[in-house]
């Protein structure tokens, strides 16, 4: 895989990271605030599954950093600083 291609990739991951993000920020503004029980389960269901969908997102970019370490570290500690993990 060329260097170009694995950037790319990583940049795309880190950019799903982000979308991420602010839906689970979105959803747990609302957690608790409806007077529907029903309404709030299913946005507790919703909060949560973006969690785990981050989970998943974060390890996959863990998977393609590059073994050289120093750029990739640098690399991925902005992209999570920026999401906030």
């Amino acid at each position: 895989m060329s260097d170009d291609y694995a950037h790319g990739q990583r940049d795309g991951l880190r950019l799903a990271l982000a979308l991420l993000a602010a839906e689970e920020a979105k959803w747990a503004a609302l957690l608790g605030e409806s007077r529907s029980g029903r309404t709030n389960f299913a946005r507790d269901v919703r909060h949560k599954s973006f969690q785990v969908a981050q989970k998943r997102l974060q390890t996959a970019l863990n998977r393609l950093k590059p073994k050289d370490g120093v750029i990739a570290d640098t690399e991925l500690a902005s992209a999570l600083e920026k999401i906030g993990l």
